[in-house]
């Protein structure tokens, strides 16, 4: 029986390029992709539906569409200059919740995929990879974890209220690629690069077409809807020091002690630098994932390493 699938997020690359995915697999009869702003690029063969985060728009479609799988890819990076926004911030939660209402009353509804993040890991993790079982040690304190966070203990609500539906939260590494613009890359970008003294964090990344690749396995997997469930991470093999990757880049950097985060604060709340502290504290978790059952479950790993997929980006850089 042919699938009909909803996918959030279309007006960021991961979301569209999903929707396009999912639309052009064979089991897929209907695609409906979704967000508050109109997307930047093709969705394929998907249909594109406006929704407002402050009405009952995002259950009408739920309802409407009869779908029974949604992929929830709306969760954006943080945004530039650490500021929270209604389409990056606490406005991407309000519409999780919404999303998460019209799941558990929906009747079609059998399979969920909900896009989550390697911060809700916090900020100290040093010598083994972190496994799904590890959890966060310790509340994470950059607004976009947070938000990662939330979105994930939701969603673990509605799987108690809801225990017939198949659940699936992917946590990413670092996206990147040719096409990634994120507050990542736009770092790599900057013409200084702040780091932080005492520092030199290894790096993982998950490659752009792998990412989404990983989003369409894991929508369609299992028959009927029932893939597996629980929480997966989602990151290439492999890893690269933070210093080797700002000499790839060909940037000069400027080490920070911590105490100097809070200039970085200023200029960043004045809009004179394009990067928040609580990002940068982030480059300093030693932080690299254990892929090992997202690979079990599907039977599939990504084309590309984490120095592969950064060269990819340095290519198109």
């Amino acid at each position: 029986m042919s699938r009909v699938v909803i996918v959030t997020g279309a007006a960021r690359y991961v979301g569209a390029r999903a929707a396009e995915a999912l639309s052009a697999d064979p089991g897929v009869s209907r695609v409906v992709a979704m967000d508050s702003a109109p997307p930047g690029r093709s969705l394929g063969g998907a249909e594109f539906a406006a929704v407002r985060l402050h009405d009952q728009s995002v259950g009408e479609v739920v309802r409407e569409s009869g779908a029974d799988t949604v992929v929830h890819l709306g969760f954006a990076e943080a945004p530039s200059g650490g500021r929270r926004t209604g389409a990056a911030g606490g406005g991407n939660v309000l519409g999780t919740l919404q999303l998460l209402d019209a799941c558990q009353r929906s009747d079609a509804v059998r399979r969920l995929v909900v896009r989550s993040s390697a911060a809700v890991y916090g900020e100290a993790h040093p010598g083994a990879p972190c496994t799904e079982d590890a959890g966060a040690r310790e509340v994470p304190r950059s607004a976009y974890a947070q938000d990662a966070a939330e979105v994930e203990r939701h969603t673990a609500a509605l799987c108690r209220r809801r225990p017939d539906l198949s659940v699936a939260v992917l946590r990413f590494a670092s996206f990147i690629g040719p096409s990634v613009e994120s507050p990542l890359t736009r770092y790599f970008g900057l013409r200084v690069v702040p780091t932080v003294r005492g520092y030199d964090p290894r790096m993982q990344f998950i490659h752009q077409d792998d990412g989404v690749e990983a989003v369409r396995r894991m929508a369609l997997a299992g028959p009927g809807g029932n893939g597996p469930d629980g929480v997966f991470n989602v990151a290439a093999p492999g890893s690269l020091p933070l210093s080797q990757c700002l000499r790839r880049v060909g940037r000069h950097r400027f080490a920070l002690p911590e105490r100097g985060l809070k200039v970085l604060r200023g200029l960043s709340r004045r809009g004179e630098l394009d990067y928040s502290p609580e990002q940068l504290r982030l480059l300093c978790c030693d932080r690299v994932l254990d892929p090992t059952k997202l690979e079990r479950a599907i039977g599939w790993s990504p084309s590309y390493s984490s120095q592969e997929a950064f060269e990819s980006f340095l290519a198109a850089a």
